[in-house]
Protein backbone atom coordinates (compact mmCIF):
# COMPACT_ATOMS: atom_id res chain seq x y z
CA UNK A 1 0.00 0.00 0.00
CA UNK A 2 1.21 3.43 -0.94
CA UNK A 3 2.55 6.04 2.03
CA UNK A 4 0.84 9.43 2.27
CA UNK A 5 3.20 10.84 -0.44
CA UNK A 6 2.79 8.06 -2.84
CA UNK A 7 -1.00 8.49 -3.32
CA UNK A 8 -2.49 8.36 -6.63
CA UNK A 9 -3.88 11.74 -7.86
CA UNK A 10 -5.62 12.37 -10.45
CA UNK A 11 -3.99 14.18 -13.10
CA UNK A 12 -4.30 18.16 -12.19
CA UNK A 13 -5.46 19.04 -16.09
CA UNK A 14 -2.54 21.20 -16.61
CA UNK A 15 1.24 21.93 -15.99
CA UNK A 16 1.04 25.33 -14.40
CA UNK A 17 -1.49 27.93 -13.32
CA UNK A 18 0.17 30.78 -15.35
CA UNK A 19 2.32 30.73 -18.92
CA UNK A 20 4.21 33.39 -19.43
CA UNK A 21 3.98 35.93 -22.19
CA UNK A 22 5.96 39.03 -23.79
CA UNK A 23 4.13 41.40 -21.28
CA UNK A 24 2.14 39.72 -18.65
CA UNK A 25 0.49 35.83 -18.26
CA UNK A 26 -2.13 33.48 -20.00
CA UNK A 27 -4.28 32.12 -17.22
CA UNK A 28 -4.67 28.35 -17.77
CA UNK A 29 -8.16 26.24 -16.75
CA UNK A 30 -6.19 25.27 -13.42
CA UNK A 31 -6.76 28.85 -11.81
CA UNK A 32 -11.18 28.16 -12.41
CA UNK A 33 -13.08 28.70 -9.18
CA UNK A 34 -16.12 27.02 -7.88
CA UNK A 35 -18.09 29.86 -8.16
CA UNK A 36 -18.23 30.50 -11.81
CA UNK A 37 -16.59 28.28 -14.27
CA UNK A 38 -14.98 31.84 -16.47
CA UNK A 39 -13.61 32.86 -13.35
CA UNK A 40 -10.28 32.29 -11.19
CA UNK A 41 -10.50 31.17 -7.11
CA UNK A 42 -8.24 33.95 -5.90
CA UNK A 43 -5.32 32.04 -4.40
CA UNK A 44 -3.57 31.96 -7.69
CA UNK A 45 -4.01 35.61 -8.97
CA UNK A 46 -3.29 36.39 -5.44
CA UNK A 47 -0.02 34.53 -5.50
CA UNK A 48 0.72 35.85 -8.97
CA UNK A 49 0.39 39.37 -7.07
CA UNK A 50 2.77 38.54 -4.52
CA UNK A 51 5.63 37.18 -7.07
CA UNK A 52 5.17 40.69 -8.07
CA UNK A 53 5.87 42.14 -5.05
CA UNK A 54 8.70 40.05 -4.14
CA UNK A 55 10.51 40.91 -7.00
CA UNK A 56 10.34 44.51 -6.69
CA UNK A 57 13.63 46.03 -6.21
CA UNK A 58 13.85 48.14 -2.58
CA UNK A 59 16.68 50.84 -1.51
CA UNK A 60 19.77 49.74 -0.56
CA UNK A 61 18.85 45.71 -0.81
CA UNK A 62 18.03 42.98 -2.95
CA UNK A 63 14.18 42.52 -2.55
CA UNK A 64 15.27 38.83 -1.57
CA UNK A 65 16.41 39.81 1.45
CA UNK A 66 12.70 41.53 2.52
CA UNK A 67 10.08 39.32 4.37
CA UNK A 68 6.79 40.09 3.75
CA UNK A 69 4.98 40.53 6.93
CA UNK A 70 1.73 41.63 5.70
CA UNK A 71 -0.45 41.69 2.43
CA UNK A 72 -4.07 42.73 1.82
CA UNK A 73 -5.70 41.96 -1.37
CA UNK A 74 -9.09 44.06 -2.53
CA UNK A 75 -10.30 42.37 -4.89
CA UNK A 76 -12.36 44.81 -7.46
CA UNK A 77 -13.52 42.32 -10.09
CA UNK A 78 -13.72 38.58 -10.61
CA UNK A 79 -10.50 37.70 -12.44
CA UNK A 80 -11.52 35.77 -15.95
CA UNK A 81 -9.59 32.94 -17.55
CA UNK A 82 -7.75 35.31 -19.54
CA UNK A 83 -4.83 37.37 -20.37
CA UNK A 84 -3.43 39.39 -17.23
CA UNK A 85 -0.77 41.99 -16.11
CA UNK A 86 0.63 42.82 -12.67
CA UNK A 87 2.53 45.60 -12.49
CA UNK A 88 4.22 46.56 -8.77
CA UNK A 89 6.03 49.83 -7.24
CA UNK A 90 7.71 51.22 -3.93
CA UNK A 91 5.28 53.69 -2.67
CA UNK A 92 6.89 54.11 0.69
CA UNK A 93 10.64 53.56 0.20
CA UNK A 94 12.94 52.72 3.62
CA UNK A 95 16.37 51.05 4.18
CA UNK A 96 14.38 48.36 6.81
CA UNK A 97 10.97 48.49 5.30
CA UNK A 98 8.90 49.72 2.81
CA UNK A 99 5.80 49.51 1.37
CA UNK A 100 4.72 48.02 -2.28
CA UNK A 101 1.59 48.34 -4.09
CA UNK A 102 0.53 45.89 -7.02
CA UNK A 103 -2.14 45.97 -9.21
CA UNK A 104 -3.33 43.01 -11.42
CA UNK A 105 -5.33 44.03 -14.69
CA UNK A 106 -7.16 42.38 -17.65
CA UNK A 107 -6.27 43.07 -21.10
CA UNK A 108 -8.40 46.01 -21.54
CA UNK A 109 -6.01 47.75 -18.30
CA UNK A 110 -9.17 47.73 -15.97
CA UNK A 111 -7.81 46.88 -12.17
CA UNK A 112 -8.69 43.03 -11.01
CA UNK A 113 -6.99 42.96 -8.00
CA UNK A 114 -4.78 45.56 -6.26
CA UNK A 115 -2.62 44.85 -3.05
CA UNK A 116 -0.23 46.42 -0.70
CA UNK A 117 2.20 44.75 1.03
CA UNK A 118 4.85 46.13 4.18
CA UNK A 119 8.03 44.54 3.53
CA UNK A 120 10.74 44.24 6.16
CA UNK A 121 14.57 43.53 5.48
CA UNK A 122 15.90 40.22 7.45
CA UNK A 123 18.07 40.51 10.13
CA UNK A 124 20.02 38.73 12.92
CA UNK A 125 18.16 39.61 16.51
CA UNK A 126 18.99 37.30 19.99
CA UNK A 127 15.65 36.82 21.86
CA UNK A 128 15.11 35.16 25.30
CA UNK A 129 14.78 31.50 24.80
CA UNK A 130 11.02 30.10 24.20
CA UNK A 131 8.98 32.82 22.46
CA UNK A 132 10.05 31.62 18.88
CA UNK A 133 7.13 30.39 16.63
CA UNK A 134 9.18 26.93 16.04
CA UNK A 135 10.44 26.25 19.36
CA UNK A 136 8.47 23.32 21.62
CA UNK A 137 5.83 25.09 24.28
CA UNK A 138 6.13 28.70 22.98
CA UNK A 139 3.28 30.67 23.24
CA UNK A 140 2.59 30.35 19.25
CA UNK A 141 2.60 26.75 19.56
CA UNK A 142 0.05 26.45 22.37
CA UNK A 143 -1.91 29.13 21.17
CA UNK A 144 -5.70 28.51 20.82
CA UNK A 145 -6.77 28.20 17.53
CA UNK A 146 -10.19 29.48 15.60
CA UNK A 147 -11.53 26.10 15.36
CA UNK A 148 -11.14 25.85 18.90
CA UNK A 149 -8.16 23.45 19.61
CA UNK A 150 -4.83 24.28 20.60
CA UNK A 151 -1.22 23.70 19.65
CA UNK A 152 -0.07 22.51 16.55
CA UNK A 153 -2.30 20.55 14.00
CA UNK A 154 -1.56 17.27 12.93
CA UNK A 155 0.67 17.06 9.88
CA UNK A 156 -0.05 15.42 6.52
CA UNK A 157 1.61 12.58 6.52
CA UNK A 158 -0.71 9.98 7.55
CA UNK A 159 -4.34 12.14 6.90
CA UNK A 160 -5.12 9.17 4.28
CA UNK A 161 -6.71 10.59 1.03
CA UNK A 162 -7.87 13.96 -0.48
CA UNK A 163 -11.41 14.91 1.14
CA UNK A 164 -14.30 15.42 -1.68
CA UNK A 165 -14.54 18.43 -2.81
CA UNK A 166 -17.70 20.31 -3.60
CA UNK A 167 -19.08 19.51 -7.01
CA UNK A 168 -17.63 22.38 -9.22
CA UNK A 169 -19.37 21.31 -12.44
CA UNK A 170 -15.65 21.22 -14.48
CA UNK A 171 -13.35 18.90 -14.98
CA UNK A 172 -10.29 20.88 -14.44
CA UNK A 173 -9.67 23.80 -11.78
CA UNK A 174 -8.16 25.01 -8.90
CA UNK A 175 -9.38 21.87 -6.91
CA UNK A 176 -7.64 19.81 -9.08
CA UNK A 177 -4.15 21.85 -9.11
CA UNK A 178 -4.07 21.69 -5.32
CA UNK A 179 -3.65 18.68 -2.85
CA UNK A 180 -5.91 19.26 -0.10
CA UNK A 181 -5.53 16.51 3.48
CA UNK A 182 -7.96 17.33 6.13
CA UNK A 183 -6.68 17.30 9.87
CA UNK A 184 -10.65 18.01 11.31
CA UNK A 185 -13.71 18.76 9.27
CA UNK A 186 -14.01 18.71 5.16
CA UNK A 187 -15.81 20.29 2.26
CA UNK A 188 -19.05 18.62 2.94
CA UNK A 189 -18.91 18.79 6.45
CA UNK A 190 -20.55 22.42 7.76
CA UNK A 191 -17.94 24.10 10.63
CA UNK A 192 -14.31 25.19 11.41
CA UNK A 193 -11.94 22.68 9.58
CA UNK A 194 -8.08 22.09 9.41
CA UNK A 195 -6.38 21.23 6.15
CA UNK A 196 -3.41 21.16 4.83
CA UNK A 197 -2.47 22.23 1.29
CA UNK A 198 0.00 22.10 -1.15
CA UNK A 199 0.54 22.90 -4.98
CA UNK A 200 0.59 20.29 -7.66
CA UNK A 201 1.67 22.68 -10.22
CA UNK A 202 4.03 25.82 -10.67
CA UNK A 203 2.45 29.15 -10.10
CA UNK A 204 4.19 30.21 -13.19
CA UNK A 205 5.64 27.74 -15.92
CA UNK A 206 9.07 27.14 -15.68
CA UNK A 207 9.07 28.06 -11.95
CA UNK A 208 9.78 27.18 -8.70
CA UNK A 209 7.05 28.50 -6.01
CA UNK A 210 8.51 30.45 -3.33
CA UNK A 211 7.53 29.87 0.20
CA UNK A 212 5.07 33.20 -0.25
CA UNK A 213 3.52 32.04 -3.36
CA UNK A 214 2.97 28.84 -2.34
CA UNK A 215 1.37 30.40 1.15
CA UNK A 216 -1.28 32.62 -0.58
CA UNK A 217 -2.15 30.17 -3.40
CA UNK A 218 -3.68 28.35 -0.52
CA UNK A 219 -4.65 31.19 2.15
CA UNK A 220 -7.94 32.04 0.53
CA UNK A 221 -9.71 29.06 0.73
CA UNK A 222 -10.37 29.54 4.35
CA UNK A 223 -13.68 30.31 3.42
CA UNK A 224 -14.49 27.05 1.11
CA UNK A 225 -13.05 24.57 4.07
CA UNK A 226 -14.87 26.01 6.69
CA UNK A 227 -18.31 26.72 5.44
CA UNK A 228 -20.59 26.89 8.08
CA UNK A 229 -23.58 27.17 4.91
CA UNK A 230 -24.64 24.91 2.43
CA UNK A 231 -22.52 25.82 -0.93
CA UNK A 232 -26.19 24.47 -2.59
CA UNK A 233 -28.26 27.39 -1.23
CA UNK A 234 -25.91 30.23 -0.34
CA UNK A 235 -22.49 32.28 -1.49
CA UNK A 236 -20.06 33.21 0.92
CA UNK A 237 -17.45 35.18 -1.45
CA UNK A 238 -14.81 37.24 -0.04
CA UNK A 239 -14.16 40.51 -1.13
CA UNK A 240 -10.56 40.50 0.34
CA UNK A 241 -7.88 38.64 1.77
CA UNK A 242 -5.14 39.89 4.41
CA UNK A 243 -2.17 37.73 5.49
CA UNK A 244 0.47 38.17 8.13
CA UNK A 245 3.69 36.29 8.21
CA UNK A 246 5.68 36.52 11.46
CA UNK A 247 8.17 34.24 9.98
CA UNK A 248 9.33 33.00 6.22
CA UNK A 249 7.27 30.06 5.06
CA UNK A 250 9.26 26.67 5.16
CA UNK A 251 8.34 23.52 3.09
CA UNK A 252 6.12 22.10 0.51
CA UNK A 253 2.87 22.02 2.85
CA UNK A 254 0.76 24.96 3.73
CA UNK A 255 -1.82 24.34 6.74
CA UNK A 256 -5.20 26.14 7.56
CA UNK A 257 -7.57 26.01 10.44
CA UNK A 258 -10.17 28.46 9.80
CA UNK A 259 -13.55 29.50 10.83
CA UNK A 260 -16.10 31.42 9.27
CA UNK A 261 -19.07 33.24 10.43
CA UNK A 262 -21.76 34.24 8.39
CA UNK A 263 -24.44 36.78 10.14
CA UNK A 264 -28.09 37.27 9.18
CA UNK A 265 -27.06 40.92 7.69
CA UNK A 266 -25.42 39.47 4.62
CA UNK A 267 -21.88 40.20 5.98
CA UNK A 268 -19.46 37.86 7.48
CA UNK A 269 -15.90 36.94 8.01
CA UNK A 270 -13.47 34.02 7.88
CA UNK A 271 -10.62 34.05 10.45
CA UNK A 272 -7.35 31.48 9.34
CA UNK A 273 -4.38 30.63 11.57
CA UNK A 274 -1.54 29.50 9.04
CA UNK A 275 0.78 26.93 9.90
CA UNK A 276 3.42 25.17 8.24
CA UNK A 277 5.32 21.32 8.99
CA UNK A 278 7.35 23.57 11.67
CA UNK A 279 4.81 25.58 13.57
CA UNK A 280 2.96 28.83 13.34
CA UNK A 281 3.53 31.17 10.84
CA UNK A 282 1.15 33.67 10.70
CA UNK A 283 -2.78 34.69 9.83
CA UNK A 284 -5.03 35.18 7.47
CA UNK A 285 -8.36 37.06 7.12
CA UNK A 286 -11.66 37.49 4.76
CA UNK A 287 -14.58 39.78 4.93
CA UNK A 288 -17.18 37.52 3.10
CA UNK A 289 -20.73 38.54 0.49
CA UNK A 290 -23.35 35.91 1.89
CA UNK A 291 -26.24 36.03 0.23
CA UNK A 292 -29.05 33.59 -0.85
CA UNK A 293 -28.57 31.23 -4.59
CA UNK A 294 -31.47 32.80 -6.49
CA UNK A 295 -32.36 29.71 -7.96
CA UNK A 296 -32.39 28.62 -4.43
CA UNK A 297 -35.49 31.14 -3.72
Amino acid sequence: MPGPDQQRLPDPGGDAFYEPVAGGFTSTELTRGPWDGSSQHAGPPAALVGREVELCPGIGTDAGDRHVARITFEILRPVPIASLRVEADVVRPGRRVDMVEATLTDESGEALIRARAWRMLRREVELPPGLASEEGGSPPRSAGRPGGNAGQPAGPDGLGAEAAFFPTGHDVGYHTAMEYRFATGGFLEPGPATTWMRMRVPLVAGEDPTPLQRVLAAADSGNGISSTLDFRSYVFINLDLSVHLHRQPVGEWVCLDSITVPEPTGVGMTDTMLFDEAGPMGRAAQSLLVDRRAEAG
